[in-house]
């Protein structure tokens, strides 16, 4: 590495699609462009979205009330620079929302509260009532979209299991439901009808159940339509007394657009796990990546991508990288890159006014899409700053606290200057459908992909075909 570095670039906020076929409904807000044009995918979905419920016995009222609440307009009250007052669901998606019939309403047995109370594993009591519970509904799936269950906060002991368990209620839940095709939303008391602000819990609440129900909020308006972005992760499955068993091995294929609406898991036997981290041998990377391709080429009428992005947050052993470019030996160009969170690296934005010999420190942080490289290899990407021009102020910095961390960009393959692998990740960093927010720190490829790989841990059986994503979400 260079004792010196180079000037730094700066690329613009990443602009999103509002509509399939009007390419000038495009906005850098997300939440401003669904309501100047409403989601990509409105003239898609069925009206209205039908949602079935299982609430505890004697708590439907809460639930109901929260329903409403989706349907009612609401005022902001917290990031008075980026967040919009909600108008209600059908104003920002441009369709109804309606409880599914009667049937598809379920109230938890009474005697539950007595077994979960007297019981040493309150967890696996609350989840075989609504696995239960959710199985019932199974026999009505068409007559419903999208699944609430509601889980008060006097159930809190029931979330996670011991340790020694590796028990999660929410992943529990997700990987059962996954299986049947049933979109799961849970509400909890102590998160959704807690947080204050209830604008930005409706709008967080609203995109989520549209996505799980089939929709497409927003897409990518500028991006190389001749590449394909893939994100990988991996989860260890715990033998039942001690150390890992085998790795399950998450892709995630997202096109020009950055819709990647289904994803490949993959059981990884020929595994080696350094300091808690797996790493694929070179057959195991073959193989994901075909599949990974094979499912890009499913969506693409057979055409192959020019040019494919391959994400994870641990570095590329020789052997995956070996394995990686023997399955894209088709395409032109590949580049493996490690994105990693945790780096050493700040800097401070300076700003010289007119007349002034020296520099001054700016009021607000370094700008968001600052990309200073720092060699071939590596480069330091600031996806968390200052976000210019896009909030109701000339300047937004999301979450207002510390100075922003950079991204570190270490490429294992490919070649060329860092602006398109930068580009890529910023503009990826904006489609999380799951969070109201302008940007994640880190890609769509590996966000998604981390809770893929820790909800697919939890499925006994995987099958061949991919898996769609919003029944992970």
């Amino acid at each position: 590495m260079k004792s010196e570095i180079d000037s730094h670039t700066w690329l613009p906020e990443p602009e999103l699609l509002f509509h399939p076929d009007r390419p000038r409904d495009r906005h850098p807000h997300p939440l401003v462009g669904l309501l100047t044009y409403g989601p990509y995918s409105k003239q898609l979905l069925p009206d209205p979205i039908r949602v079935a419920t299982i609430v505890p016995d004697g708590d439907g009222a809460a639930l109901f009330a929260f329903m409403k609440e989706l349907r009612a307009p609401v005022k902001a009250t917290e990031r008075a620079d980026y967040l919009l007052d909600y108008p209600g669901f059908e104003q920002v998606f441009r369709l109804r929302l309606e409880g599914a019939p009667a049937h598809c309403h379920l109230r938890l047995d009474a005697g539950l509260e007595k077994e979960f109370q007297g019981s040493p594993r309150p967890h696996i009591v609350l989840a075989e009532h609504l696995v239960r519970a959710i199985q019932r509904l199974e026999a009505s799936r068409h007559e419903f979209d999208v699944l609430f269950v509601y889980i008060p906060q006097r159930w809190s002991a029931g979330y996670v299991g011991s340790a020694e368990e590796d028990f999660d209620l929410h992943d529990h839940l997700k990987a059962m439901t996954a299986r049947r095709g049933i979109p799961l939303q849970i509400v909890r008391e102590d998160k959704a009808l807690a947080y204050k602000d209830r604008a930005s819990v409706m709008w967080r609440i609203g995109l989520a159940l549209y996505a799980k129900a089939g929709g497409v909020p927003w897409k990518l308006a500028d991006v190389d339509p001749e590449a394909a972005y893939i994100g990988i992760s991996y989860a260890l499955r715990p033998k039942a007394s001690d150390g890992p068993h085998f790795v399950t091995c998450c892709s995630q294929v997202f096109d020009s657009e950055g819709a990647g609406l289904e994803f490949v898991a993959y059981d990884a036997r020929e595994a080696k796990v350094e300091r808690g981290n797996p790493y694929l041998s070179r057959d195991e990377m073959f193989r994901v990546m075909t599949r990974s391709m094979d499912l890009y080429r499913r969506q693409h009428a057979g055409r192959s991508p020019r040019r494919v992005y391959v994400h994870k947050t641990t570095e590329f052993k020789r052997d995956e990288v070996d394995g990686a470019m023997e399955a894209l030996h088709l395409c032109e160009a590949v580049d493996l890159i490690q994105v990693v969170e945790d780096v050493g690296w700040r800097a401070a934005r300076i700003e010289r006014k007119a007349g002034a010999s020296k520099g001054v420190p700016a009021g607000f942080p370094v700008a968001r899409g600052s990309l200073v490289s720092l060699g071939a290899r590596d480069a330091l990407l600031w996806v968390h700053g200052d976000a210019m021009k896009v909030g109701k102020r000339p300047s937004y910095f999301q979450g207002q606290r510390s100075t922003p961390q950079p991204l570190r960009l270490v490429r294992f393959a490919g070649h060329g200057t860092w602006d398109d692998s930068a580009r890529s990740v910023l503009a990826l960093s904006k489609m999380n459908w799951n969070n109201d927010a302008l940007y994640d720190q880190l890609p769509v490829t590996l966000g998604y992909a981390k809770v893929l790989a820790r909800v697919v841990k939890r499925m006994p059986l995987l099958g061949t075909m991919p898996y769609q994503f919003r029944f992970f979400m």
